[in-house]
């Protein structure tokens, strides 16, 4: 892997980007518990005593425990400022109309500082550490491993790859009868909707191995129906895919007489060929412009400031979600993608 120049400080100053809880709280968890489940023998009790959690053999430390924690430290004056690194928002980026990821002018905010920058610089702190044999009480490391689990959730939430009315925080849509915001509408309605929309029959233990990581909490029907009709099945014939790299590549020649103009951005500032988040979030950001944000609301009546709120409680849009198993394809993503670097910095020379 390669390791890029760490910022001077784990996070930097960016309280004048705006808050949110990408997926909610159950979100975050199930990407988490997803990943721990395709962990290596070795590498779960090495995170819980980074993150001084119990490792008992019965009942094992849930990474899902702190999958939350970097929204939930906002709010202390020492991480006040976390907010944009949660988001990649390209400059000018207007879905659907104008689709930049990031494209010429790169990404709002200084350099580096979104979720994708937050991935490289997580990945690069915890890659060194462990190269540098530090002690797993070092507080850098902790807190490095608790962003790391969380932005990776962060990335597989498409709203946040936009920066269009504050990443859709800004618009009011309806869900049924609910009046809501389109950004908190995929943060909660839409997984709660996955959750409610499982078969009681997921409600059934699994395996020992795989209930040992379950906590009896609602979403643990929907981990099951992801781990077996998804990964196992729908998806196997993709999941390797997810979670490979592209080999980084140099631009050809263009002869002595061009001149190519290059972009403040570019690729290799956040993916190499074992972790590349941009390559990752790229199609998500594509699932924005083409449907997650709605043409209608650009068009007449819901463009109107007294016009009626679009309803997306609809066969067309929610039913599209839950038919096509977009959460759970999203949830799934994140998870392994998240267990893939894990494994990559704890137990590089193994095969899972």
């Amino acid at each position: 892997m390669k390791f890029t120049p760490l910022w001077t400080s784990v996070i930097p100053v960016l309280s004048f980007l705006p808050s949110a809880h990408a997926w909610g709280q159950e979100g975050h968890a199930i990407v988490a518990t997803i990943a721990e489940l395709h962990l290596g023998p070795t590498v779960l009790p090495t995170l819980c005593s980074i993150l001084n959690l119990p490792d008992a053999r019965a009942q094992p430390c849930s990474l899902a425990s702190v999958a939350s924690w970097a929204d939930e430290i906002k709010s202390d004056k020492r991480w006040s400022g976390t907010a944009g690194l949660h988001f990649a928002n390209a400059v000018a980026d207007h879905p659907p109309q104008l689709c930049l990821f990031p494209g010429d002018e790169g990404w709002s905010g200084p350099k580096d500082a979104n979720v994708l920058g937050g991935i490289r610089n997580t990945t690069n702190l915890l890659g060194q550490w462990v190269q540098q044999g530090s002690d797993l009480s070092d507080p850098v490391a902790s807190e490095s491993l608790k962003f790391l689990i969380h932005f990776l959730g962060d990335i597989h939430m498409p709203l946040h790859l936009t920066g269009r009315e504050r990443g859709g925080n800004d618009v009011r849509v309806m869900w049924g009868i609910k009046e809501v915001r389109l950004h908190k509408m995929w943060d909660e309605e839409i997984v709660a909707r996955a959750i409610e929309t499982t078969p009681s029959e997921w409600d059934q233990p699994l395996s020992p191995e795989i209930e040992r990581h379950l906590h009896g909490n609602e979403y643990d029907r929907l981990i099951r129906k992801i781990l077996v009709e998804g990964i196992k099945r729908t998806w196997a014939d993709k999941v390797e895919s997810w979670t490979r790299c592209p080999a980084p590549s140099l631009p050809s020649s263009l002869g002595d007489d061009q001149i190519v103009l290059q972009p403040r951005w570019e690729v290799g500032d956040t993916d190499d060929g074992d972790v590349c988040p941009w390559h990752w979030a790229s199609p998500l950001h594509e699932l924005v412009c083409e449907w997650v944000w709605p043409k209608q609301l650009d068009e007449p009546p819901y463009n109107e400031n007294l016009g009626p709120l679009l309803q997306l409680d609809t066969d067309e849009y929610a039913g599209k979600i839950t038919r096509e198993w977009v959460v759970e394809e999203l949830f799934a993503k994140g998870g392994l993608r998240l267990a893939m670097i894990l494994n990559f910095i704890f137990a590089p020379q193994q095969d899972y």
